[in-house]
């Protein structure tokens, strides 16, 4: 598989947008900094992310980017796509004339590895390279992050929390 700067390239700059968790925009300037990604090829694949409905953009002072859609909605294979980045195997770019005009012996070997090279990265959400992103920071930096008990156990909610409490309700 042939896979460009520019799918790369766009997975990581709305991973980069995805972690700065801002209620304010974030501008390409910002993103080009971090990941060292050139400002001009960012507006390029930017304004094809925007096209495709997967970030939206705030003009004038303060402006930037945001996402579009929560981050568990947009897989990776959605963002690769945006761009126009294809994701394809064969030699051909699926056209069957790979060998002599006519399908090679493997063009059905390639295709089925596009499949499942597609069905991977369709699998894989931004939230959850996110959520990797951040457990790898955490564990760099040694800070253990902290278990939120109600999503653990909650079928206790906040009545079974006042039950337990030191204060009176």
């Amino acid at each position: 598989m042939r896979l460009t700067t520019k799918g790369r390239f766009a997975v990581t700059a709305l991973l980069d947008l995805a972690m700065q968790r801002s209620a304010h925009p974030v501008t390409l300037a910002e993103i080009s900094q971090r990941q060292q990604i050139s400002l001009s090829y960012l507006e390029q694949l930017f304004a094809k992310l925007r096209q495709r409905a997967l970030v939206d953009s705030v003009r004038g002072p303060g402006g930037g980017y945001c996402l579009a859609r929560d981050m568990a909605e947009v897989s990776i294979a959605e963002i690769i796509l945006a761009v126009d980045e294809p994701m394809d195997s064969t030699q051909c770019s699926g056209k069957e004339n790979c060998h002599n005009d006519k399908k090679c012996m493997t063009h059905d070997l390639w295709i089925k590895l596009n499949d499942l090279i597609f069905d991977h990265l369709g699998a894989i959400t931004l939230k959850q390279l996110v959520d990797d992103q951040r457990a790898r920071q955490a564990k760099q930096s040694g800070v253990v992050p902290m278990l939120d008990m109600r999503k653990v156990m909650p079928e206790r909610g906040v009545m079974a929390e006042r039950e337990h409490s030191v204060y009176p309700a």
